[in-house]
């Protein structure tokens, strides 16, 4: 942990190099995220890569080095939705493919339900969707996701348990 501090810490000074191991050790993560909320592949390393770049251009600013996963995540996480409100803007052409995906995965959602979690999910208040997101799409734990966004570990757990019953509630709603 000191030496993920230390590198956050040289990050903030300008040295890039510590800036790429911090990106290195996270990437994965951030993807993941944003393949999940935007489904297609693309895009999603486009808005990691501007996430990225942003995060590099603002890192000075960055007032707490143990808030940087947080913090590069909702850099993400406004990439993603800015890019979903993209999609809802642009006309859709059918093409061959459509057919193959209106089941996004086996026994999973339909393309509809799919749309309409994705839209409870942007519904939620940020801090809940970044506690769904950095638990369910990149893995962390509950301890993790509070010593990120400097909350109480029992809080995570709640708010994630009361965000998630949220979207079962719209879901059945329909």
């Amino acid at each position: 942990m000191e030496n993920y501090l230390e590198r956050v810490r040289l990050a903030k000074r300008g040295d890039t190099e510590a800036f790429a191991s911090l990106y290195r050790e996270i990437y994965g993560d951030l993807y993941r995220f944003a393949i999940y909320i935007l489904k297609n592949p693309t895009d999603a390393q486009d808005a990691v890569s501007d996430t990225v770049a942003d995060a590099f251009a603002a890192i000075r600013r960055l007032r707490a080095e143990e808030a940087f996963k947080g913090w590069i995540f909702r850099i993400l996480s406004n990439k993603c939705k800015k890019k979903l409100k993209e999609y809802a803007t642009k006309a859709v052409q059918w093409t061959e493919e459509w057919p193959d995906r209106l089941v996004l995965q086996e026994g999973g959602l339909d393309m509809a339900e799919d749309v309409q979690v994705r839209m409870l999910f942007w519904q939620l208040p940020a801090d809940d969707r970044m506690i769904i997101a950095m638990h369910v799409f990149a893995g962390y734990t509950s301890r993790e996701i509070a010593k990120q966004l400097h909350m109480n570990e029992n809080t995570v757990r709640s708010r994630e348990s009361r965000a998630l019953k949220r979207l079962k509630a719209g879901l059945e709603c329909r």
